[in-house]
């Protein structure tokens, strides 16, 4: 099964960070963006999206030609006369990318939101769910496997 993320952006980015900071841990999308955690569960594929402080309306989950496409908007939460010194908290709008393996049925995507994580399941395509395979045997009865 293939799942790849791809931002060109992001990924010449991580390239420039790393030759004047040095190795990073991961890719620059997970220090702090949109951090993503993906699991199998039984037939399906978990995408775990971390965007706490989305407005929920902004939240958009697109398929097309077997991209996934999240994105989302935080927006900064500075009040009229606050004036932040130190700012860590990103906000602004965020998209990843994800290529979704021929595997993965794209027709069939879920997503729901709850407590800040965005949670996309992608289920199996039905040619890769294991499945059992008959043993035949010359001039005997078959084998069930």
């Amino acid at each position: 099964m293939l799942l790849t993320s791809f931002d060109p952006f992001v990924h010449e980015f991580d390239q420039l960070a790393r030759r004047v900071f040095g190795q990073w841990e991961g890719p620059v999308a997970s220090h702090g963006i949109m951090p993503m955690d993906a699991v199998r569960h039984d037939d399906e594929v978990l995408l775990r999206f971390d965007i706490p402080g989305a407005d929920p309306d902004s939240i958009d989950v697109t398929v097309d030609h077997g991209v996934l496409s999240v994105s989302a908007r935080r927006a900064g939460e500075y009040g009229e006369g606050e004036h932040p010194f130190i700012r860590e908290r990103v906000s602004g709008a965020f998209t990843r990318r994800l290529h979704l393996d021929d595997t993965l049925d794209a027709d069939k995507v879920e997503a729901t939101y709850t407590d800040g994580v965005l949670t996309v399941r992608v289920p199996l395509a039905e040619q890769a769910k294991p499945r059992k395979v008959e043993i035949k045997t010359a001039g005997k009865k078959a084998l069930k496997g």
